[in-house]
């Protein structure tokens, strides 16, 4: 199974190319609690006021709070 081809663009300086838009799809915060982070369960990134943190493989990790299905109803529903 191939990947499907990108279009990319060479630059007029002849250094760069653009395959899609600059930046980070995840926003620069400027406090630390306001910053995401993935669940360790289902991989999904989410405020960190969403996460609470469990003991698994004998460390603590951050995963959705209540659960993973749980929280995704619940923000399914959202209008």
């Amino acid at each position: 199974m191939a990947k499907d081809s990108t279009k990319t663009t060479i630059e007029a300086d002849g250094l760069r190319y653009r395959s899609k838009a600059p930046g980070s799809p995840f926003a620069a915060t400027s406090s630390f609690g306001a910053a995401t982070m993935s669940c360790f369960l289902c991989g999904k990134h989410r405020p960190r006021a969403m996460l609470k943190s469990k003991k698994l493989l004998g460390k603590s990790q951050p995963v959705c709070a209540p659960s993973c299905k749980e929280l995704e109803e619940q923000l399914s529903k959202k209008p």
